[in-house]
């Protein structure tokens, strides 16, 4: 037993100090980033959102899918679109008089492929 007097060094070892700071000044120093994984979670936050991200998580879809997909007006789809739009998160594509969205960046798609697996119950695939 360790008395109180007795340090407790060596009872809890603590990571060299200059790795933490290494992997914080990497991590600060990655501002870009940092804003992108803001974005997305900010965007992720939403539960109609979040619904959104699921289905785009397997690819590029049209709005139309979507609205069908998820189960609200085309008006409250388009405003959420807009927002992710606004945020970078996805990028669109038009055919014809046909739009589709996909995910902007492959960092969230794979942020969104785990949170499927997670919260929407859809294996990642092989």
């Amino acid at each position: 037993m360790v008395s109180r007097s007795e340090p407790l060094q060596g009872l809890f070892p603590m990571p060299a100090a200059k790795s933490i700071s290494d992997d914080i000044f990497d991590l600060i120093g990655k501002s870009e980033d940092i804003e992108l994984a803001s974005r997305a979670m900010k965007a992720i936050a939403h539960p109609l959102r979040l619904k959104i991200l699921c289905l785009l998580g397997g690819g590029e879809v049209a709005v139309q899918e979507i609205v069908e997909a998820v189960g609200t007006t085309q008006s409250n789809i388009s405003q959420h679109l807009a927002i992710l739009r606004d945020k970078k998160i996805l990028k669109t594509r038009k055919d014809a008089n046909k739009v589709y969205y996909r995910i902007a960046d492959d960092r969230t798609l794979h942020l969104v492929s785990m949170m499927r697996e997670v919260f929407c119950g859809v294996q990642p695939k092989a």
